[in-house]
């Protein structure tokens, strides 16, 4: 996913109104906008915060879903419920 210039803009808007189209801001309730700069450097920020949780959206799909943690702990099968928590850590390490 590729983090839009609008989201950006609504970040920093920081309970500002404000009105903008494709290339410029046209209203800003509270202040001065933001600068091109700042809205692309927090682009950027917001950008490599969201492609440095990808092991977390990836370790999400595969791990236990609840119900399989409830019957894990049910029917005493924790250490295999464990061991496929561990296997899907293994397969997507944090940062890798």
């Amino acid at each position: 996913m590729t983090i839009l210039r609008e989201e950006a803009i609504y970040k920093l808007a920081n309970h500002s109104s404000y009105r903008h189209n494709d290339t410029e801001i046209l209203d800003w309730s509270n202040g001065d906008p933001p600068t091109e700069e700042e809205i692309e450097t927090t682009r950027l920020e917001m950008q490599a915060e969201y492609d440095a949780q990808e092991y977390a959206r990836k370790r999400e799909v595969e791990y236990p879903s609840i119900q399989e943690c409830v019957h894990a702990i049910l029917d005493d099968t924790l250490d295999a419920l464990q061991a496929k928590r561990a296997s899907v850590k293994l397969k997507y390490p944090k940062g890798g």
